[in-house]
């Protein structure tokens, strides 16, 4: 791990964020100091002694960003970007795949390999705290105790704050001989990945001095029953651990729970005692009255009552052709609203100005949502959904979690407010420095011990093994060009028939 600054280093920038009064704010020329993995002072003259300066020029210091569903391994959202309907992609397994057994398609080591991958991606972008998700789409059933172990050494080898627990989950969907898509569920399948779920938060909780935290991760309600998640709960209550479960995400999951339990989803999360404080829920972007739900419940009000949180991810859902229906009206109704990426590239930069589009067209009102309510839900609504007031901001006694953020590239365009123009022209490769709990993880856009073109192109080959696989778990078994025909027609190159000439050197 790379080892805290000795002594209190002081940085400064055209722009730095502190934060007073339960609220950030805004200091031009700032100064930020931080010493022992805490911050010890935010605004301007500071009189003290100093190791170390280090003066950021043309950019804005922030804190680091909170991500409350970080892609954690290969990104496949490029096989069903214009590849539909998923269920004819291979998206959800065909009933011969599923009866010959379902296998994993990455090895235990390619697994492993994909955590530290991922955690690299998420540090270039800025992100300094990571509750890791990664599809079940291409598993056997769920996540495992080796490649989440692999996921804490790499953590802490690469200095990233994270939130680890491996996924579990009672069913699946499945596409039957019919073309039509049925649920299989395993009970006692289930509870076993909960046992083992529980155990890995007794073990890894609080390692690494602290950078490595556990949570619970059952994987999308519609594949849990009753009895999964209201042991779940209870342990939630038991360990005092975050609780996260991929909620209201599609109108087939909310209708599916309606049809199975007679209740929405958060009517049934709340009937059985899921709900609280530590609930994280990603999506919710299909709720009743919304995005075609006809369903009749109170659903916004017993999410905002509950205290559980909203890990909002708008690139992913608005590469899917959905939004939500709206960041004001759930900010409004007082729902604590945290961020997450979900997909690559992780980049939280992006998910605040599609989140901040979207918003906005969702009202068809420019002055509904601002810039800052989305940087806000980046970093305090993030650390609020964790209970970490020490995270999300940059105040004296808070954790030295840091992100800079360059101002001097020609396209970031003309500054009259440093969040304004980063949500508007800003991108994750504009980050140029990471610290997380005092040490310095990335400077000027280098990890040290990471070579990106070597791990872009093992993640390319790791990409094309499981690729190659995809027609197996096929409904219908097509070949592979059949699944993923390309967006044009390919003309290859013809073969050279001849030598091609020489042309004759200059004089």
């Amino acid at each position: 791990m790379t080892k805290r600054e000795k002594g209190r280093v002081l940085m400064t920038a055209d722009w730095v964020v502190g934060h007073e009064n339960g609220r950030h704010v805004l200091l031009p020329g700032g100064e930020v100091v931080f010493e022992n993995g805490r911050i010890v002072f935010v605004g301007h003259g500071f009189d003290g002694e100093i190791a170390r300066r280090i003066d950021c020029g043309a950019a804005l210091i922030g804190p680091g960003f909170v991500d409350l569903d970080a892609l954690a391994d290969l990104d496949t959202t490029v096989l069903g970007f214009d590849n539909q309907p998923a269920w004819k992609k291979g998206r959800v397994w065909p009933e011969s795949y599923m009866q010959a057994g379902p296998r994993e398609m990455y090895s235990p080591q390619d697994l492993v390999w994909q955590k530290r991958y991922a955690f690299t991606r998420l540090i270039r972008n800025g992100i300094t705290t990571a509750l890791p998700i990664a599809s079940l789409f291409y598993r056997e059933w769920g996540e495992t105790w080796h490649e989440f172990a692999g996921a804490a050494e790499a953590a802490e080898e690469l200095g990233l704050r994270v939130y680890l627990g491996p996924a579990y989950r009672s069913g699946n969907t499945y596409v039957n001989a019919l073309g039509q898509i049925a649920f299989h569920f395993d009970e006692a399948r289930g509870l076993d990945g909960l046992a083992e779920a529980r155990r890995f938060c007794e073990t890894f909780e609080g390692r690494a001095g602290g950078l490595i935290r556990t949570m619970l991760a059952p994987d999308r309600i519609e594949t849990c029953t009753e009895t999964l998640l209201t042991r779940t709960a209870e342990v939630v209550r038991d360990l005092d651990v975050p609780v996260r479960l991929h909620c209201c995400q599609s109108a087939f999951e909310y209708n599916s729970v309606v049809e199975m339990h007679g209740a929405s989803p958060p009517q049934w999360l709340e009937r059985l005692g899921f709900l609280s404080p530590r609930a994280i829920l990603p999506h919710l972007t299909y709720l009743s009255g919304v995005n075609g739900i006809e369903y009749d419940s109170p659903d916004l009000a017993i999410l905002a009552d509950s205290g559980a949180a909203l890990a909002h991810c708008p690139l992913v859902m608005a590469r899917g052709g959905t939004m939500l229906q709206s960041f004001a009206r759930y900010r409004d109704a007082g729902l604590t609203i945290g961020m997450g990426t979900d997909t690559h590239p992780p980049d939280m930069i992006l998910n605040m100005q599609i989140g901040l589009m979207t918003a906005r067209l969702a009202e068809r009102d420019a002055g509904a949502v601002s810039a800052g309510d989305l940087y806000d839900a980046a970093t305090l609504g993030g650390a609020q959904a964790l209970g970490r007031d020490d995270l999300g901001r940059l105040a004296p006694g808070a954790a030295a979690d840091i992100t800079v953020i360059a101002l001097d590239d020609p396209a970031i365009g003309q500054i009259i407010d440093p969040i304004q123009t980063v949500c508007l022209n800003g991108s994750g490769r504009d980050v140029r420095a990471v610290i997380v709990d005092g040490r310095i993880v990335m400077e000027n856009g280098r990890i040290p011990g990471v070579d990106h073109d070597t791990l872009r192109q093992g993640a390319q080959q790791r990409f094309d093994g499981m690729v190659a696989q995809y027609p197996d778990r096929t409904f219908g078994h097509p070949p592979l060009k059949r699944i993923f025909p390309p967006t044009y027609p390919i003309r290859p190159a013809p073969e050279r028939t001849r030598e091609p000439s020489k042309r004759s050197q200059p004089a």
